[in-house]
């Protein structure tokens, strides 16, 4: 039998022994939750979902724990709760952007306008997301470069993300000769188009004649390719059809002009001659 020897005012050494039994069956219980959450919940969650479930478990199996030990110890929640109240209301006006990231960081988490992986633009940082955490989301930019984007700032901008559709439209403007054949150029680059086995069928293709430029007729070229794949596929169509029109004789044309001199042109100069020569003795007269 323990006995009841008094440790700190009213609390006794079998007090303490409660408190510690109950920390240690609350740390044994939060883990075995969390473990089995990770494990039933890991094919149908995101991984960011995931782990701000399982923080939120072990934080509430760990708080009621603690909240049901301390009448053990003499604590009164009672008068806990006001001095947490007022200390909530000085750290709250004191963290406002704090508890502001925690909330959006959950409706981002709620609402999922992107998840890790995707190809995103937020307001002026484009990149991959790499993590989307509570109060943060960290983003790596084409370049490689690492950038923390707080979530209220995530939260309040406009979003693209060029990831959430499984398909993306790419587009070129292609210019070809007057001298060139379009219509020939048309269907070279359609056969391309149809060679290649990511190009989607359905949105189909659209090759048109955009407009008649300064120097070139303008051919328009609209490409659907998988998201995941967009960039590598526009990249080598564009190449492709530059060298197979060029094969095909097809030219893209250089900005040109061309003068025109008018058979008048000579007579002009001399007419303009004789008139200066003419006034230039006129003009001696007059200061004699």
């Amino acid at each position: 039998m323990i006995p009841d020897i008094t440790v700190y005012g009213d609390v006794t050494l079998v007090d303490l022994l409660v408190v510690i039994v109950t920390m240690v069956v609350a740390v044994i219980v939060a883990k075995a939750v969390t473990l089995n959450l990770r494990k039933t919940l890991s094919d149908k969650l995101r991984k960011d979902e995931l782990e701000m479930l399982i923080r939120i478990a072990y934080a509430v199996i760990i708080g009621v724990a603690i909240i049901s030990v301390l009448p053990v110890l003499g604590l009164n929640l009672s008068g806990l709760l006001v001095a947490g109240g007022i200390a909530g209301i000085v750290i709250g006006f004191a963290s406002q952007s704090v508890v502001s990231n925690f909330i959006s960081g959950l409706f981002l988490m709620t609402e999922r306008p992107i998840k890790i992986g995707d190809a995103v633009k937020i307001g002026d940082v484009s990149g991959i997301v790499e993590d989307v955490h509570v109060m943060s989301t960290i983003i790596r930019t084409f370049d490689g470069v690492y950038v923390r984007m707080p979530n209220e700032s995530v939260f309040t901008s406009n979003i693209m993300n060029y990831m959430a559709n499984v398909a993306r439209r790419f587009e070129y403007v292609v210019g070809i000769r007057y001298s060139d054949d379009a219509e020939k150029a048309i269907q070279i680059i359609q056969e391309i188009i149809d060679e290649h086995p990511l190009t989607l069928v359905n949105p189909p293709p659209q090759i048109f004649v955009d407009n008649l430029g300064d120097n070139a007729v303008n051919i328009i070229v609209r490409i659907w390719a998988p998201s995941t794949q967009w960039y590598p596929v526009k990249m080598e169509l564009l190449w492709k059809i530059k060298k197979t029109l060029e094969e095909n004789g097809i030219e893209i044309p250089f900005p040109q002009r061309t003068i025109w001199f008018g058979k008048e042109e000579k007579k002009m100069e001399e007419e303009v001659k004789e008139v200066a020569e003419a006034e230039i003795p006129a003009e001696v007269e007059d200061q004699d």
